[in-house]
């Protein structure tokens, strides 16, 4: 439903930097920028040449990070590495999920990666109706219902991607506040009502439609039968006259 999306904060793509688009939209605010995943990524860099360099044997030679990154390029993307320490500044964290659960919607938000491109799925005020698609790619946010989300969990997984559920609490958004204000998207129950009362009209109607044939048939057959016998009769009646006119 609309009615959340004057209130969602959305990355629309730029560049590569769908990694930065993610988090953000995730944490409902331009929280990172290409500067700050470039630093942790960096960072990381560092450490896991250190860590090589410690487990080095003599004279194996190691790598040197300043010359290619494992957790950037120059296109903008950013290592699964880097995501899961920039969620750690939070503090939240993820984890990879194995499988969709039976019930997807118990979680606050999902991040999904395939090759270099990454986007989540939140859900706003705490309410399983409230979740939305929220990738760069898209035109803008998109409601997910209940029901469609497992359906698009499993299909993703079908495709190749990985997911990650999110663990801990979220920022508090604008969206989450209004969400929880009104945990039933608007519109929805109206739509469903109209819909009801709309079937339960045709099916009204038809049920009608149906009786009044039924009860009705005998009279209207018989009243065309006595429509025809009279009909018959008038014409009899005017040939009589006419042929008493012309011959006497």
């Amino acid at each position: 439903m609309s009615d959340l999306i004057p209130y969602l904060f959305w990355e629309k793509q730029e560049g590569q930097l769908c990694a930065q688009h993610c988090l953000n939209s995730l944490l409902q605010g331009e929280l990172f920028t290409a500067v700050d995943l470039s630093v942790i990524a960096r960072t990381l860099d560092q450490a896991e040449q250190a860590a090589l360099q410690e487990g080095a044997l003599p004279g194996q030679v190691i790598p040197n990070p300043s010359i290619k990154s494992q957790n950037m390029d120059d296109s903008g993307f950013f290592s699964v590495q880097v995501l899961s320490e920039a969620l750690k500044i939070i503090p939240i964290g993820s984890e990879q999920c194995e499988g969709v659960r039976g019930h997807p919607d118990d979680e606050i938000a999902y991040i999904c990666n395939l090759h270099e491109h990454w986007f989540c799925l939140r859900k706003f005020g705490g309410t399983p109706t409230r979740w939305y698609n929220l990738d760069s790619l898209l035109r803008g946010p998109e409601w997910i219902s209940q029901t469609y989300l497992g359906m698009l969990l499993s299909q993703l997984e079908n495709d190749g991607y990985n997911i990650f559920v999110v663990r801990g609490t979220l920022p508090i958004s604008q969206a989450d506040e209004y969400a929880a204000e009104h945990p039933e998207p608007l519109g929805r129950t109206k739509e469903k009502s109209h819909d009801d009362i709309d079937a339960a009209m045709i099916e009204a109607a038809i049920a009608a439609s149906l009786e009044n044939n039924s009860s009705s048939s005998s009279p209207i057959s018989n009243n065309n039968q006595q429509d025809s016998e009279k009909s018959n009769e008038t014409s009899i009646d005017e040939i009589r006259a006419k042929r008493l006119a012309r011959f006497g």
